[in-house]
């Protein structure tokens, strides 16, 4: 029993918290002009939309139990695979090595496993390492729209939460094809250019977003848990264009994929645990969208939900090099090809790319985000293949350099266009005064011109047969194209694990 004394210090606190709390409320509207205050309310008004995060949130839940088609599964396979082998190769560059070594440090409970090695951790740590090291160099997919990475954040977010629920193969699938959705239909939402005007990096955003989808359809959320883990995702969608300085590509590892990853199946670890959030984020007052975009699209966050699935989407890379590179490297090399063109033959390289991804990648202190140095090495090796791109040493190599001299870049604003928004246009100067020149709009690996199965196994190859053998590289693949027949997706930490 509470005496007098207790309970009128009680109600005085309260009566405290309650002045203190109305008080901030009126000082922070004096502080807001009143201008300011009504374009607010009337861009609120404008952009809500009746329900959209229900609506979001009960497909969430349906999707667990969708039909999809069989183009919707293969490309999902053919992802899946491309990020395992970004995850196993990434693991051993320095951004993948730091991050492992850090979570390393952390302990944790053993719910999931660390790929390359015997590291036993947390779920929301294990997506952490798996992600940096999948973005630890330029090999994972892209979405040529929207500019997102969704598979080095959403693969290994699944991979986590889907090693602690002890969850299929099929369940491991779909949420996969989920968080592609969500990755991109977010960014779609916000209007990607509008984003990246403001100094911001869509790619944080995108991220958390697809992670937190994947890693709540595994938890197996009802709509009102789905709607939480809107609400914890929008709270942590963040990132600024910063990370161009990077010259080691480990922020920019963390900003693409790591934060995204941990961000996701943190939400829906915390939710698990019994956190709850706001019901209506996406439509509600200050929502996210009026937050962070001028001219919100908010419609597209459902639009052709269950026959629109992203995952068809993205972009396959077939060099491992920056995404701006894909197009004028497949028009050189068709050149090659058809011209015999060689570092003696060759006097000058032309290249002409969209003004926004020539700006990515010129003259990059990274090797493999750096188009001269990577076309100087395609005219003086005569492919690009993973360790020639990524070689710090051959930015150094006279040969190189000297052929790194006949290479200039015109960043083209004409060709910024939203049908080929990577495309590349490359015309060679022969020494005998030749001039050859292609124009490729869609890269090999890109939807308008997809890679098969045999073009996408064959680079996980290279990618992962070096680090886990041939033998191990050879099961993987076959596990993953069969994964929706996988009991529990724990029986790829043999494949995946040291």
């Amino acid at each position: 029993m509470t005496d007098k004394s207790d309970q009128d210090q009680h109600n005085l606190l309260i009566s405290r918290r309650r002045t203190l709390q109305g008080a901030a409320t009126i000082l922070a509207a004096a502080t807001l002009p009143k201008t300011a205050v009504a374009q607010q309310s009337e861009q609120a008004i404008a952009t809500r939309v009746p329900d959209l995060t229900g609506r979001l949130a009960r497909y969430m839940v349906e999707s667990r139990q969708q039909e999809l088609s069989e183009s919707v599964i293969l490309a999902a396979k053919h992802r899946i695979l491309d990020t395992f082998g970004a995850i196993v190769s990434g693991a051993k560059l320095k951004p993948g090595e730091v991050a492992i070594e850090y979570v390393r440090g952390q302990g944790g409970v053993p719910e999931s496993s660390v790929v390359t090695t015997d590291i036993m951790t947390s779920a929301v740590n294990a997506a952490l390492a798996n992600a940096m090291s999948a973005h630890a160099d330029e090999t994972d997919d892209f979405h040529p729209f929207t500019k997102a990475h969704p598979g080095c954040s959403v693969v290994p977010a699944a991979l986590a939460m889907g090693e602690r629920e002890g969850s299929t193969g099929e369940e491991f699938l779909r949420s996969v094809v989920l968080g592609y959705d969500l990755c991109c239909r977010f960014l779609v939402a916000l209007r990607p250019a509008l984003v990246r005007s403001n100094h911001r990096s869509a790619e944080g955003y995108s991220s958390t977003f697809g992670a937190t989808a994947a890693a709540a359809s595994l938890a197996r959320f009802d709509e009102t848990e789905m709607r939480y883990a809107i609400s914890y995702a929008v709270q942590q969608v963040s990132g600024v264009w910063s990370w161009v300085r990077d010259v080691e590509h480990i922020e920019k590892a963390f900003d693409f994929s790591g934060m995204g990853a941990r961000n996701g199946v943190a939400a829906a670890t915390m939710i698990q645990a019994g956190f709850t959030g706001v019901l209506d984020a996406l439509e509600g007052e200050r929502n996210v969208l009026d937050a962070l975009s001028t001219d919100a699209a908010p419609e597209e966050m459902v639009a052709d939900l269950g026959s629109r699935f992203y995952v068809e989407e993205t972009a396959i890379k077939t060099f491992p090099v920056g995404y701006p590179m894909q197009s004028p490297l497949a028009a050189f090399f068709t050149l090659r090809e058809e011209h015999g063109l060689t570092f003696d033959n060759v006097e000058h390289i032309l290249l002409r790319l969209p003004e926004d991804g020539a700006r990515i990648v010129d003259s990059r202190s990274m090797p493999d985000v750096n188009i001269q140095h990577v076309m100087a090495v395609a005219l003086v090796d005569g492919f690009i293949d993973f360790e020639n791109s990524h070689s710090f040493e051959r930015m150094s190599d006279p040969q190189v350099l000297a052929a790194r001299d006949r290479v200039e870049l015109i960043a083209d604003p004409d060709l910024v266009v939203l049908d080929a928004p990577r495309s590349g246009f490359v015309e060679v100067t022969t020494t005998d005064g030749r001039q050859v020149s292609l124009f490729v709009s869609h890269a090999p690996g890109t939807p308008e011109n997809p890679l098969t199965t045999e073009d996408v196994a064959a680079k996980a190859r290279v990618l992962m047969a070096p680090i886990l053998g041939e033998d191990r590289t050879e099961e993987l693949i076959s596990q993953v194209d069969q994964i929706e027949n996988l009991e529990d997706i724990r029986e790829l930490r043999k494949l995946l694990s040291a």
